[in-house]
């Protein structure tokens, strides 16, 4: 079907269209046929882009299903997707369902907090499926209102200003990339992005208040897109949005924000920064990879500090995204096929790590450590998810969190050893703080009288967590049902990049040979 990706792409918008037309009322009834349609709708998005995954052909390393229409104000509707966009529309549309799902307790103007996601869930799945510039930025910017008004409304006590915050770091970030993308289509005269991957620009040496910017043009042109997908991420040292966005997001808000949201970033990386300027990449790697590297020693130092489960969790994101841009930096085979895997992996370990504290939480009403204890006692279901999931974000073998770390680690070390040191040693911490966790909340004997009456985990949360850690597990026996759709477009990815470097360094070598 030549319009399928459309199809993916919009069902979610309709049936938010639905919502905000047709359902009337604020009564129970109207709450639970908002529930529903959500549900119905994400699972039926699906569905349909079940039928993208079955006629990808992953032997094909090009973007497949294009679908290109003439847009108002001449802007071009273009989609499509390659190996590596196709896991991230998959990884969405499975997770939304179960986000919808893990909402069902919401009582506050559910109509509205149903539109609020399906409308999120359109742009996230744009973000991942546009092949035009300007359709791209479109996506990644809208995708800010929803997620706001998520966090705003229905957070928590300090949810204004953590929905502040995320807003103005994220599309403050993007304001620069606004910028190099006009300064783009100034020089190649198009926003196609399959044209702009294979366009040469400029990488000679220029001069600037008397200071020589190595790469010139291209450099220039990383830095921005780099601004806004650091933020994104996000990067040391610009992260400080991220624990308060979690602590005050809901517990479904905070499953799509570090399963899918920051996903943009790395994203973001894999389709313009690496490929595009290919050699601003080369002169700005060595800085990406230290700063990742810090990132994941200093996220994990003060994941061990926190007192917040949701904010540990939170900081262990940025650790493990620290190896997602480290992996992608390295620019070989093994880094870049361990930083898709590790996103994806993160989506399923992270989102289900902040839907245990929410479960906890929806009993309790309390995130803090100190309020637990000797769970196990009393949800011995509870218990043993939380332990998969635990070990799954360590890296244990045998789980999918263990591919992504050891492919990445293994790219780290064939770029530099000794960043790849200071990187192992986040594995370390990152047990630290997991087991630390674990046993504070769900080890030991039951002493608090109010966890006394604490009921397990209902048949609805146990269907939750269900394909989430059958995917867990699945990965990390049979990692290659995502390595071998991945690897055409990273290989023929990295051929693209040595290339243009290996042009780049000829001219060079030409032009300081004497005459």
């Amino acid at each position: 079907m030549s319009n399928l990706l459309s199809i993916v792409l919009f069902l979610p918008a309709i049936a938010a269209a639905i919502l905000a037309l047709f359902l009337r009322g604020d009564d129970e009834a109207a709450q639970r046929n908002a529930k529903w349609l959500a549900l119905i709708a994400t699972t039926a998005t699906f569905l349909i882009s079940l039928g993208v995954w079955f006629q990808f052909d992953p032997l094909q390393p090009g973007f497949q299903f294009v679908e290109e229409r003439a847009w108002i104000l001449g802007l071009n509707y273009k989609l499509g997707v390659d190996g590596i966009s196709l896991l991230f529309v998959m990884l969405t549309t499975l997770l939304m369902p179960l986000v919808i799902a893990s909402a069902w307790e919401v009582t506050s103007r559910v109509k509205e907090y149903m539109i609020a996601f399906l409308v999120l869930e359109t742009l996230m799945i744009g973000v991942f499926v546009a092949l035009d510039l300007v359709l791209f930025y479109l996506f990644f910017e809208a995708g800010l209102i929803p997620m706001f008004l998520i966090i705003g409304i229905w957070g928590g006590r300090e949810r204004i200003y953590a929905a502040f915050k995320f807003f103005l770091y994220t599309f403050l970030g993007s304001v620069l990339m606004l910028v190099a993308m006009i300064a783009i289509y100034v020089a190649a005269g198009t926003t196609d992005i399959p044209t702009l991957l294979a366009t040469d620009f400029p990488s000679e040496t220029v001069y600037i208040l008397n200071g020589a910017v190595p790469g010139g043009f291209q450099t220039l042109l990383w830095l921005a897109f780099f601004a806004s997908f650091a933020v994104k991420m996000p990067m040391f040292p610009v992260h400080t949005w991220l624990p308060d966005a979690h602590v005050q997001a809901p517990t479904a808000g905070s499953v799509v924000l570090a399963a899918i949201l920051l996903k943009m970033g790395g994203y973001g990386f894999l389709r313009f920064n690496l490929p595009m300027f290919p050699v601003a990449s080369e002169i700005m790697a060595p800085l990406v990879l230290w700063l990742s590297a810090i990132a994941i020693v200093y996220a994990s130092l003060v994941a061990l500090r926190q007192e917040d489960m949701k904010k540990l969790v939170a900081y262990s994101s940025v650790a493990h995204m620290g190896f997602v841009t480290a992996g992608i930096f390295v620019a070989n085979q093994q880094g870049l096929d361990g930083a898709v895997f590790q996103m994806i992996s993160h989506g399923f370990v992270s989102g289900a790590l902040f839907l245990c504290v929410g479960v906890i939480y929806d009993r309790m009403h309390t995130r803090e450590i100190a309020a637990y204890g000797g769970l196990a006692n009393r949800m011995p279901a509870y218990a043993l998810v939380f332990l998969l999931f635990t070990m799954a974000n360590i890296g244990l073998p045998g789980t999918s969190g263990f591919v992504g770390e050891f492919l990445t680690l293994m790219g780290m070390f064939q770029y530099d050893t000794w960043v790849a040191v200071v990187a192992t040693t986040g594995v370390i911490l990152a047990a630290s703080y997991g087991l630390w966790l674990f046993r504070r909340v769900v080890l030991g004997d039951l002493i608090r009288e109010s966890l006394r009456s604490i009921t397990d985990m209902t048949p609805r949360e146990k269907w939750i967590f269900a394909p989430l850690v059958a995917f867990t597990l699945f990965l990390g026996i049979y990692p290659s049902f995502i390595l071998d759709p991945i690897q055409p477009a990273t290989a023929a990815l990295l051929e693209e990049v040595e290339t243009a470097r290996a042009l780049h360094d000829g001219a060079l070598r030409f032009a300081e040979s004497p005459e």
